[in-house]
Formats: structure tokens, C-alpha cells, sequence
């Protein structure tokens, strides 16, 4: 017989997740702490938003939160993949081409070399 310990999240008399470890029932547990203090937040404002629309907004701000506090802090976000590209370098005809980083090629196995035998 096996037995299997489970983390179950409960909110409000009914169970919201299953979790195999208390790490992270406890961190799905704190994210939905922070969506209902901004569902809060969102319904004490002047907005004009559903209930669901208010949830929604909340639970995306709590799942992005990591996102999200340095955006509220001031700091400018880094966009993925926008950095300026590199200007190529000119061919002079000789030269081989580069292949691209980002192909995949398949494992090459090195060749041994030949042994010289003594003479």
C-alpha cells in the first residue's frame, strides 16, 4: 500500500488546487492572497468593470506579479527579443558562411585520428 501525501488549497469552503508539495500549495495560496486584495482595490476605484473583468485583471496581475513589481516600482521593462540587431559584416568573397545560432544540427561525433606507427 502506498500512501501519498497531497496539498489541497482551500478558499471559502471549497478546494481551489492539489499540490504534491507545500511549497507550492503555500505559493498558490499567497497568489490568490494578492488577486483578492486586487479584486478589492479594482472594485473600491472609479473603473467601470464586472465582476469578471475584475477578476480576471486580478488574477493576471497576481500570476504576473514577478512582472508586474518592477513596472510599479518605475522600472522599464526589458522587451524579449527586441534588442537592435547586429550589422552583418561585408563579404569579401572568400569568407565562409556563418551558420545561424539558431539551427539545430544534429550531435557531429568527432573522428579520431589515425595512429602512426614507429618505424
Amino acid at each position: 500500500m502506498a500512501v501519498i501525501v497531497k496539498y489541497i488549497v482551500v478558499r471559502n469552503g471549497e478546494e481551489k488546487m492539489t499540490f504534491a508539495t507545500k511549497k507550492e500549495a503555500d505559493a498558490h495560496d499567497k497568489m490568490l492572497d494578492i488577486a483578492d486584495n486586487l479584486f478589492e482595490f479594482l472594485d473600491n476605484a472609479d473603473l467601470k468593470l464586472s465582476e469578471t473583468q475584475m477578476e480576471a485583471v486580478s488574477l493576471l496581475l497576481a500570476q504576473s506579479r514577478d512582472m508586474v513589481m518592477p513596472i510599479l516600482r518605475g522600472i522599464t521593462p526589458k522587451k524579449k527579443g527586441t534588442s537592435a540587431p547586429k550589422p552583418a559584416p561585408e563579404k569579401t568573397g572568400s569568407e565562409k558562411p556563418v551558420p545561424d545560432s539558431t539551427e539545430t544540427k544534429p550531435a557531429e561525433k568527432p573522428v579520431p585520428k589515425p595512429k602512426r606507427s614507429k618505424k
